[in-house]
């Protein structure tokens, strides 16, 4: 059998669900295999609460630690070295962990932290971190300890019959597994919050598909290529994903020639919320999820957003609502969606937009210009309109 690279796996909320944490830890475990599944010779389990994967040494370790990273419900990874749980085994593994530590990393001080999660072992941790530290100062010369701030951690941590060593924790993006919290329509725009709330609320376990209306020819074909190009950066951490591309021109006409130009956004803002729940529905998801963020324009205030969920009854999610926008632009950046959002193709937003669009939107006066347009047939078009896109991770 060829010789193999370890990596400790850990989880974050999983391990607070009580008497549903093997569910959840078994659905992180598929999760963490479908990542690697492109990678030969992987295989991951779990045990004691922890996931392990193991790899040929042949694999680099930054493939497996990007991979896994990803994976929602993974709290940190870290590369790992295993032995014996006998003191002097786990001696003579630690200083041939630090020795290469001081070879490639050029480290001159180390702190030892140790774990002991089999309470059956006869040494306490705090005596098994000093004694390992005893063992390292002897077999490499060259350092010395540092508990307040040193160059290296070394961890040891000891479970039943075998010790992991390992000095880094890398941190994931922690959550839930996908697929533990139902399944969510995103209303998807080629802007910068959409993609971002899509992120979220897969973050929270949620399968996620997505809506995107176009006004072609108003809008080019390549603001639809950015939408996609979009959803396949998010579809790198949820999976495949589908879109459901509608053409919503036939709507927005029908509204600027028979409904006052003041009201515009909110109307079109309504339709598109009806128009996704209709798509929801046929697709068995539990809730509509948007990017808005309060007050940032005129269709977010809260005037405006009581307005147009009065329309559907499907809940909306907001995971948003309540963020600076500096702060969605941060997390845009961190995930990799930032830099395609701010190309300049415009999506059906921009479209007809009123000079001075209502920001305190009435109901009754929304109603009454919706009473102009023949608005079941109006969705139930735009729905047949409807073209699917499969986007790959």
């Amino acid at each position: 059998m060829n010789e193999q690279n370890i990596y400790i796996v850990r989880v974050g909320e999983v391990a607070l669900k009580g008497m549903n944490k093997p569910y959840f830890e078994k659905t992180l475990v598929t999760r963490i295999r479908k990542n690697l599944s492109s990678i030969e010779g992987t295989t991951v389990s779990r045990h004691e609460g922890l996931i392990f994967v193991r790899t040929d040494k042949n694999i680099p370790a930054d493939t497996i630690i990007r991979q896994v990273s990803r994976v929602f419900g993974v709290a940190s990874i870290s590369p790992a070295v295993e032995c014996e749980s006998d003191l002097d085994k786990i001696g003579e593994t630690a200083v041939a962990f630090m020795l290469k530590q001081i070879e490639e990393r050029g480290i001159k001080t180390f702190k030892v932290e140790a774990k002991r999660a089999d309470k059956n072992f006869p040494v306490k941790s705090p005596d098994i971190a000093r004694i390992i530290g005893a063992k390292v100062l002897i077999g490499c010369k060259v350092l010395k300890v540092d508990v307040h701030d040193p160059n290296c951690r070394l961890y040891v941590d000891l479970r039943d019959d075998r010790t992991y060593i390992f000095d880094e924790k890398i941190q994931g993006f922690g959550g839930l597994p996908l697929g533990t919290n139902g399944k969510g329509m995103v209303l998807l725009s080629g802007g910068i919050d959409s993609p971002v709330a899509a992120w979220m609320m897969a973050k929270r376990g949620m399968i996620i598909e997505a809506v995107h209306f176009h006004s072609y020819p108003y809008t080019s074909p390549r603001a639809q290529q950015k939408v996609e190009e979009l959803a396949a950066i998010v579809a790198g951490y949820t999976g495949p994903m589908k879109i459901h591309i509608i053409n919503l021109l036939p709507i927005q006409e029908q509204i600027v020639q028979n409904c006052p130009e003041e009201e515009t956004t909110i109307l079109v803002r309504r339709f598109m919320m009806r128009i996704a729940e209709k798509v929801a529905e046929k697709n068995r998801c539990m809730m509509l999820v948007t990017g808005e963020d309060l007050g940032q324009v005129a269709s977010q205030t809260a005037e405006a957003l009581v307005v147009t969920d009065a329309c559907v009854t499907m809940p909306v999610m907001r995971p948003l609502i309540a963020m600076d926008k500096v702060d969605i632009m941060d997390m845009a950046k961190e995930i990799g969606t930032y830099d395609k959002s701010i190309e300049p193709y415009e999506d059906c937003c921009t479209v007809f937009l009123p000079k001075h669009p209502t920001t305190k939107p009435r109901l009754e006066r929304i109603e009454e210009s919706e009473a102009k347009l023949d608005v079941d047939a109006l969705v139930d078009a735009a729905v047949r309109s409807e073209e699917i896109v499969r986007i790959d991770a």
